[in-house]
């Protein structure tokens, strides 16, 4: 069952009309979107099949264009004057219907004159209408499918572009909750500089627990604790604290100054 029912008028704006219908198709599914010349197979009898999707729909978009209401049958009448003209048959059935009904007026297409329909189409001049220019084909296709998206739940359900949105809004997220490996390889490098270069001149068994800057009292269990450098003052010597923990020895080496040797605290 078709949920939009795209009418027009040959001779008027079926290019309009065909760009209208393709684009919908192609955001909501082709099975949601009836458009004559796509939607009716070869062999179906054409009254029936055009009959049975104005009365199935759910919305009928009424594409207007300049000429619309001045298109001649063949007898040289108006072809809106005819009763039996499936433009107007297709309107009416949706209007009687109480379905949504759209105008879209196309490119200079006016507002329409009550003067110019007939009495059973007259409720159509007072629907609220859309407008399509092919200038701004895209952002006007746009505007019409999210009208539809919006007032038809069973489209919005389907939408392909609304979906294509959340997926992308979904994997932006993803990627700024990833971790950076380069920011992890840069961190972990950093770490090892400093453990290199805080220790790398110490003597003994290295195989105890290492504090980088240690802003009080830390105990690690058995083992040394090795504080990475620290440095005070005048930056002349290097503090570190090592133990197995029963007790804190503080060792303050200071370089050794121009003249003199190192002394010990």
């Amino acid at each position: 069952m078709p949920d939009v029912f795209v009418n027009y008028r040959t001779g008027d704006e079926e290019s309009a009309a065909t760009m209208i219908a393709r684009e919908l198709a192609r955001r909501f599914g082709d099975e949601r979107i009836f458009f004559a010349s796509n939607s009716i197979d070869p062999g179906r009898r054409f009254p029936v099949e055009l009959v049975r999707a104005v009365e199935e729909c759910e919305a009928l978009l009424a594409v207007i264009g300049p000429r619309w209401a001045e298109v001649r049958g063949a007898d040289g009448r108006p072809a809106l004057e005819a009763e039996q003209d499936w433009t107007r048959r297709e309107i009416h059935t949706a209007l009687a219907r109480g379905v949504l009904v759209i105008p879209v007026l196309v490119g200079k297409a006016t507002r329409i004159d009550h003067a110019v329909l007939p009495d059973d189409l007259l409720e159509l001049a007072d629907c609220q209408y859309r407008r399509f220019d092919h200038r701004n084909a895209e952002s006007d296709l746009t505007a019409l499918g999210d009208t539809l998206a919006r007032l038809l739940p069973e489209l919005g359900a389907v939408d392909r572009d609304a979906r294509a949105v959340r997926e992308r809004v979904k994997a932006k997220s993803r990627k700024k909750s990833a971790p950076d490996p380069g920011s992890t390889r840069m961190r972990t490098r950093d770490v090892e500089q400093r453990v290199r270069g805080g220790i790398g001149n110490l003597n003994g068994d290295l195989s105890g627990t290492f504090v980088n800057e240690p802003k009080g009292p830390v105990n690690t269990g058995r083992g040394h604790q090795y504080n990475a450098p620290h440095f005070e003052g005048d930056n002349t010597g290097v503090q570190f604290t090592a133990g197995d923990n029963s007790g804190t020895v503080h060792q303050r080496f200071e370089r050794e100054r121009r003249h003199g040797t190192t002394d010990d605290e």
